[in-house]
């Protein structure tokens, strides 16, 4: 039995529109070994679904937060538009001149540096800018993400995942569609301390936010 043929749905509890697949098994990622891969592929791509996952995640910012640009990660920018026109309709200010939100994809060169083209600069720079990801386990992206935003000169206004297994990274609280409380025994783990590795068990696939290959 292949490990896809274990996928559970799990529902958000923020909206029972919103769904994930589970995969338990023993998966790799860039910067850790996890026990669950978290399939959000249908969430990303289906218009409905990711329409209901961008009006739950428009709920933490309405009549708090000012927003100018979303930055898309992991393949999350059918979610952003929609997550823009949301913040919109609810009346969330923006401060830039035309009073609409952008939403953006950053670059990654070749040693894994974050960077936004000459473009695409001036809607990072003195704007309110709303990171959306689809997940974070260690951490290392947002800090990483963080790092990029300040370079840039933009100002974080919020953090959003549809999956985190932590509610705060980096001195910043992540808005989350689904936490550990929905996946109880997920685990995530340095390479060289993975519990698997020692007791001999292969490594079932490579995975990232975009999806996984097997080994």
């Amino acid at each position: 039995m292949t490990f896809e043929n274990q996928a559970m749905s799990v529902t958000s509890h923020y909206n029972n529109s919103v769904h994930i697949k589970v995969i338990p098994g023993h998966f790799a990622t860039n910067h850790s070994h996890i026990t669950h891969y978290i399939d959000m592929t249908t969430l990303k791509a289906r218009q409905t679904m990711a329409r209901a996952a961008a009006k739950s995640i428009a709920g933490e910012y309405v009549g708090t937060t000012i927003v100018d640009t979303i930055v898309c990660m992991d393949g999350t920018e059918v979610i952003g538009a929609y997550l823009a026109e949301e913040l919109t309709n609810s009346g969330i200010m923006s401060m830039n001149q035309h009073q609409a939100m952008y939403v953006v994809t950053p670059e990654f060169n070749s040693v894994g540096q974050m960077i936004f083209r000459d473009n695409l600069q001036p809607m990072i720079k003195g704007k309110h800018v709303l990171f959306l990801l689809a997940s974070a386990t260690t951490g290392r992206t947002i800090e990483r993400s963080l790092e990029c935003i300040s370079y840039y000169g933009g100002i974080v206004a919020g953090i959003s995942a549809i999956f985190s297994a932590n509610d705060v990274i980096a001195g910043q609280q992540i808005h989350t569609l689904f936490t550990l409380d929905d996946i109880p025994e997920y685990r995530t783990y340095p390479h060289n301390q993975c519990p698997f590795c020692q007791s001999g068990q292969k490594i079932e696939a490579i995975v990232n936010s975009y999806g996984y290959s097997k080994l």
